[in-house]
């Protein structure tokens, strides 16, 4: 038996083995955990699942197990792919093809889901300076911070609108503001509302005003992403030169050789002719 043969029957006994534990697990009564949902398994927080299903926004439709279960449907997938693309290969080359075809599979949900937490912290991001204006003139009027941000939640779109909402219903049920925001820095992530909450934290601590810190803060949030946008498209130049010298010319190039070899013949013959009868 080949190397081939070897790493199929390993892999299909480890996943086997894995359909059978997931199988006693359910047929077990899950503990409740707190808020009356299922206990999340040990392989979820070992790979992280829960911290990267909450930094998508996919935690109200995706849990850790129904990950699971795709991580082991995506590395079936792969296997089955491997076996195809592995079998016409020599040697040594055909088990790596196929161990690489299920470690991708394995892992192409978490690509997805970090690309989808990417996009969601890049829409964040665009829409707090805005975000901290509104908040700042509401905070103006001598309402309290919860309340602004209920109303920012109910009247914004997008993951920001939501998250704010969901941190100003932890201030109105009594979380109070620092449990508050350090629940929204731990579930967003990123520079920006880390800064956001610092702002929030020191003018609760030193008692200066709020609404003139959130201000300066927005300002600050658009000098940032107007040198973020000046960097790419000063990054931009050096592409387009690299495309107009790697596609353009030879294009062009390539179309005036293609001309010439069109009209070989009539450039020969007027050649020739000119040797022929040279002018006096």
């Amino acid at each position: 038996m080949n190397l081939l043969g070897v790493a199929l029957i390993v892999v299909a006994a480890v996943l086997a083995t894995a359909a059978l534990l997931d199988l006693r697990r359910r047929a077990e009564p899950a503990p409740a955990a707190r808020g009356g949902k299922a206990e999340i398994p040990a392989a979820a927080l070992s790979l992280g699942l829960p911290d990267r299903i909450r930094r998508a926004g996919r935690d109200g439709d995706l849990t850790s197990r129904s990950l699971l279960v795709a991580k082991a449907l995506t590395a079936a997938t792969g296997l089955c792919l491997g076996t195809i693309f592995a079998a016409p290969l020599p040697g040594r080359l055909g088990p790596i093809v196929l161990f690489g075809m299920a470690c991708f599979g394995f892992l192409l949900p978490d690509l997805s889901l970090e690309r989808a937490a990417r996009r969601r912290h890049r829409r964040m991001v665009a829409a707090l300076p805005d975000a901290l204006d509104l908040l700042a003139v509401s905070v103006a009027t001598g309402r309290p911070l919860a309340a602004g941000l209920l109303e920012l939640g109910e009247a914004g779109r997008g993951p920001l609108a939501r998250e704010f909402a969901l941190t100003g219903g932890d201030m109105a049920w009594g979380a109070g503001q620092q449990a508050a925001l350090d629940s929204l820095r731990l579930r967003v992530g990123g520079r920006e509302i880390a800064s956001f909450c610092a702002t929030l934290e020191r003018s609760r601590r030193l008692g200066s005003p709020l609404a003139d810190q959130l201000r300066r803060h927005a300002s600050t949030l658009r000098q940032d992403q107007r040198r973020s946008i000046e960097e790419l498209a000063a990054r931009a130049a050096p592409k387009i030169q690299l495309v107009i010298a790697l596609v353009l010319v030879p294009s062009v190039l390539l179309l005036m050789v293609a001309a010439l070899i069109a009209n070989s013949d009539a450039l020969l013959g007027i050649g020739y002719a000119a040797l022929a009868h040279p002018a006096r």
